[in-house]
């Protein structure tokens, strides 16, 4: 099992920067793909960012890639989402996710790929 706890979000103007984190327990957590996800109001959850278990891979939606970056601390069970240059667009509630299986190889860009998530942050851009 592996519990996921997200901090970071909030209000923050146009052009800003947000730094989210995502707390795990779990002794499986260093063996696993992490990934964030957001959802909008009406809108369905979308992946966002994803990173190997050893964090030699990561992987990003197109509109996120050069501002955003997602990265892991294995030691501290810990991955985080740097957010550059945010726009109103990215106003969403942001998920932690963890991957399914151990040692995966391949990216998890689908939600489904993923089988832990935690509480979500809500992240708001204004302009």
């Amino acid at each position: 099992q592996v519990q996921l706890v997200e901090s970071g979000g909030g209000l923050v103007q146009q052009g800003g920067s947000l730094r989210l984190s995502c707390e795990a327990s779990g002794r499986t957590f260093s063996s696993r793909a992490m990934g964030w996800f957001r959802q909008a109001p009406g809108k369905e959850r979308e992946f966002v960012a994803g990173i190997s278990w050893s964090g030699s891979s990561t992987y990003y939606k197109d509109s996120v890639k050069g501002r955003f970056t997602i990265s892991r601390d294995n030691a501290k069970n810990t991955v985080a989402l740097q957010m550059n240059s945010l726009k109103p667009e990215d106003t969403a509630v942001y998920y932690c996710a963890g991957g399914t299986g151990l040692y995966a190889s391949s990216r998890h860009s689908r939600s489904d790929e993923y089988a832990y998530w935690g509480q979500g942050t809500q992240v708001t851009v204004s302009s």
